[in-house]
């Protein structure tokens, strides 16, 4: 039969009221009373805090013995609960032998080694720094040794190398340390709790860590043995080095974070004299790099230098963050929430200048505030951030920073660039002209720009800075240490929320965008405002909805029997991505790539185009306002021929994304497969049929088709390159187009009654000219444009419409990319021989159709090989809709879900149990 025990508890800490609380549910003993340490001032012990809430009396005693004499009045107070055993499940205080021997049945006291090895109150560290390959904890009978008594159990597990002395305490030590104490108890109550003598062979007793003395570091050792000392006194409290200084003075540091380190030399290190350290130490991209007396390395995470912990590589920072003076009402009333917090955690009043630490908190304080902190204020907060910011202020300033990031309150960062002052549409906007490479606008190397010329007055702009392939290489690297750095740290909500930050400073720019991109590339305002913009805004805010989404499949397979088989997929984004844009639609074209490319969890460096990269570049400053960590995304503006060049080339860029002309898409995509074989989806160029049947809605199939060649000056990829007009409505289809022409609105793009603006850049101007000159020449009928519009300066093309086109004609063929309207006619009655006509081409981008037989429509979207068609309708893209053409006019999708899957990979797993 089960004896009935009198419990008395003698230790302090969570430990000990976790194993108070599981005490509690056994039916056959009483928990008579709670031994534990006096408050720190108002700051009670948990253990008291738990046995109070159970109606538990409860003893604080300061000491319990003097000159190795037990007091009087602390014997009486103990034997006054009467305990039969005395259960130490966490006990850092010397207990006299008339208390450990006065129950009835002894005591047992959990102690985290595996004994006899590592006796002593940091034995847990030594099992560490001396490299143990197991570790673990003994429950043993008390006795006036020092943890020399009898052992009653022990539990074991395999020492990781990614363990330190909190991820061994997490894991395994006090999770499996509460369980083994009520097992413990258990077999004491049923009288099987063996006495097993503890063997003096590999006996040790280890000095005590918790003296500063012993945490000093001893630097002329390997590389194993300075890795293992560090994660022995991590997360507290962390191995001291001494830092000598070019100036003769010296800085005593705490090193925290270490790793063996085989990644080879460091490059751009920075040199730290460490004293005890003959060899050099390296500041560096990764952290500290240690030397060991065996020419291993050992690499340092972080260091704590006073009360904060900062990152290694950190150290030579010159410029800190600005402290945040500004704040609003509404933080300042979360100010007075999170003392709260504080004041909760640490039982005493809470200043500007409270150390978390240095007021008495513990690692499960940090666990318990990080947890509250979460709760009360929705913020992605790790533990690490309260080691790194322990003082109040700085711990609000960092609160206010995560607000500010994911919330309203966000947009108020500050950044320096070069810039010049557009002065148009009524507004004076800065812009910057510089390179934008890790969160910092730059110049480029040897200072080379570029002149953007505004295409409405042929007069420069301004210059910009032009990347070499050194500037491209900088920003490659940086966005390689973003993605395995930074970036990786933010959950894929974050991610999400940084997105929409964006896109609501975008909305709220969105003027302001709009005029640098009817400035710059020649759409017209208000064209530029719904669609270039506007398109940009939903193409953040949908992919921004996708970041938490995306997710891999379960998998049925055969398992080999009797084993069973789980295989499952998981979506993991590619890494580096290089993205190239064209000039016809410089925000969306950048938006439509790098929404999908940043939703998948990637980083990126974008090369806009070389005549208009102003309003990338205006992105670029919005990207710091809405929080994202430097380095996740770069912009550079330059030549195709060596930046663009550069980032196809470049062997850490593992996806390339393109959007322009087929030839220039061929070579990228050999580019892509030279260098490293990178993943690169191609949006190219396109002649995409419009049909138009003769029992079309007349109204509609004009202001269509109309749109279909017109709209954005018919810079536009899925642009109508040849119409098709049924010979019943061919004549009445132009003289409406004609009548439409003639009043059509043209000038600058400024003007809100303007319907048609300049093309991009002189060299596209030129071009239009000797394609409408080929298609004279050729024979086709010229029947309105073909020139530039007179008594206009500017790259200003006259809208252009071309009649009794044969199909062997180079207009027929080949992209205009302009305002130029192909028409050809066909009869009704030969379908078959009209959709080979339409297909007859190496491009498939887009196509339309207009009639009002649903079975024409159907019959000529099963039939046309395009990526995207239209019925009734034209140029409507949305989002959600995925965007790519077929053949020679590229591959792979923007837009929609599909979108994501060219900036994601697919890994697969498979495991037998």
């Amino acid at each position: 039969m089960a004896l009935k025990m009198r419990i008395a508890i003698i230790g302090q800490s969570n430990f000990a009221a976790d194993v108070l609380e599981l005490l509690l549910d056994r039916s056959n003993i009483q928990i008579v009373g709670v031994f534990t340490i006096p408050d720190k001032g108002s700051r009670e012990d948990i253990l008291a805090t738990t046995a109070t809430i159970h109606n538990i009396p409860v003893f604080k005693f300061a000491c319990w013995r003097r000159k190795g004499v037990a007091l009087p009045e602390v014997l009486e107070q103990y034997k006054s609960v009467g305990a039969t055993l005395n259960v130490l499940p966490f006990c850092s205080q010397f207990i006299p032998m008339e208390v450990i021997n006065g129950a009835l049945l002894g005591s047992i006291c959990y102690h985290p080694s595996i004994l006899p090895r590592h006796r002593g109150a940091s034995a847990i560290s030594w099992t560490l720094i001396e490299g143990d390959e197991v570790a673990g904890f003994s429950i043993f009978w008390a006795d006036d040794g020092l943890d020399t008594g009898p052992l009653l159990l022990t539990r074991q597990t395999n020492v990781e190398s990614t363990d330190t002395l909190d991820t061994i305490y997490k894991r395994f030590l006090y999770p499996e340390g509460v369980k083994a104490m009520g097992v413990a108890v258990d077999m004491v109550a049923s009288g099987t709790a063996p006495k097993i003598i503890q063997p003096e062979v590999g006996a040790t007793y280890d000095p005590a860590m918790f003296k500063t003395e012993n945490q000093v570091i001893n630097l002329q050792a390997t590389a194993e043995k300075i890795w293992n000392f560090v994660r022995g006194l991590d997360s507290v409290p962390g191995a001291i080095a001494t830092v000598l200084h070019g100036n003769g003075t010296e800085e005593q540091i705490r090193l925290f974070g270490a790793h063996l380190y085989s990644a080879g030399p460091v490059s751009n290190g920075k040199v730290l004299r460490l004293r005890g350290l003959t060899k050099t130490a390296w500041i560096h991209s990764g952290g500290l790099l240690i030397e060991g007396t065996d020419g291993a390395f050992v690499n340092i995470r972080r260091i704590k230098r006073g009360t904060k912990v900062i990152s290694a590589s950190e150290w030579f920072k010159q410029a800190e963050d600005q402290s945040i003076t500004d704040f609003s009402e509404d933080e300042l009333v979360k100010r007075s929430l999170l003392a709260g917090i504080w004041k909760a955690i640490l039982k005493e009043d809470v200043e500007s200048s409270t150390d978390f630490f240095a007021s008495g908190a513990g690692s499960m304080d940090v666990v318990r505030l990080v947890e509250e902190v979460k709760e009360a204020f929705d913020v992605p907060l790790q533990n690490e951030q309260v080691f790194m910011a322990p003082v109040f202020e700085e711990f609000f300033s960092l609160l206010v920073r995560f607000l500010r990031q994911g919330s309203a309150g966000f947009g108020n960062q500050q950044l320096d660039f070069e810039a010049f002052t557009l002065k148009a549409n009524k507004r004076e906007i800065r812009v910057p002209t510089q390179l934008f490479i890790n969160g910092e606008f730059v110049d480029a190397e040897a200072q080379r720009t570029l002149e953007i010329v505004n295409p409405t007055n042929e007069e420069v702009l301004c210059k910009v800075a032009c990347a070499s392939a050194t500037d491209v290489d900088k920003a490659v690297r940086a966005a390689h240490s973003a993605f395995y750095g930074s970036w990786r740290q933010i959950t894929p909500r974050q991610r999400g929320q940084l997105m929409l930050n964006l896109a609501d400073l975008m909305e709220r720019n969105k003027e302001e965008l709009a005029t640098i991109e009817s400035v710059d590339s020649g759409a017209v305002y208000t064209l530029a405002l719904k669609t270039h913009v506007g398109m940009s805004i939903e193409a953040w805010r949908y992919f921004a909805g996708w970041c938490d989404k995306i997710q891999g499949n379960t998998i049925p397979v055969n398992p080999a029997r009797p084993n069973n088989v789980l295989t499952f997929t998981r979506k993991e984004p590619i890494g580096v991505c290089g993205l190239i844009t064209p000039w016809n639609y410089p925000l969306m074209m950048l938006s439509w790539k790098m929404a999908a490319c940043i939703a998948a969890g990637n980083t990126c460096l974008i090369k806009p185009a070389q005549t208009c990269p102003l309003t990338a570049l205006k992105f670029a400053e919005l990207t710091v306002r809405a929080g994202f960590p430097p380095g996740v995304i770069n912009v550079l503006p330059g030549k195709g021929s060596d930046a663009g060049q550069a980032v196809a080339d470049h062997e850490l860029v593992r996806k390339l994304g393109f959007t322009g002309s087929t030839p220039i898409g061929k070579h990228i995509m050999k580019s892509c497969a030279d260098s490293n074989l990178k993943k690169c989806s191609l949006e190219l160029g396109g002649k995409s049929p419009l049909i138009i049947f003769a029992d079309c809605d007349m109204d509609k199939a004009v202001k269509h088709g109309m749109s279909s060649v017109f709209f954005n000056k018919g810079e536009n990829c899925i642009a109508a390159g040849r119409l098709f007009v049924e010979d019943r409505i061919h004549d009445e289809f132009i003289r409406r187009v004609l009548k439409d022409l003639r009043t059509m609105t043209i000038g600058d793009p400024l003007d809100r009654s303007t319907a048609h603006g300049p093309q991009n850049h002189k060299a596209h101007f030129d071009k239009l000219l000797e394609f409408c000159r080929r298609g004279v020449d050729e024979g086709a009928k010229l029947v309105y444009g073909g020139c530039r519009v007179p008594n206009l300066k500017g790259y200003f093309f006259t809208p252009t419409v071309f009649t009794n086109v044969t199909d062997d004609m180079f207009i027929a063929q080949e992209e205009s990319f302009g305002p130029i309207m192909i028409i050809s006619k066909f009869n009704g009655s030969d379908i078959d021989s009209l959709m080979q006509r339409a297909n007859r081409t190496e491009y498939g981008l887009a196509s339309g159709v207009f009639t009002k037989d649903i079975g024409k429509a159907l019959n000529f979207a099963d039939r046309i090989e395009a990526g995207t068609v239209f019925v009734n309708v034209y140029n409507k893209t949305d989002v959600a809709a995925p965007f790519g053409g077929f053949k020679q006019s590229g591959y792979g999708k923007d837009l929609g879900q599909e979108a994501l899957n060219e900036y994601l990979k697919t890994k697969c797993v498979t495991v037998e149990y």
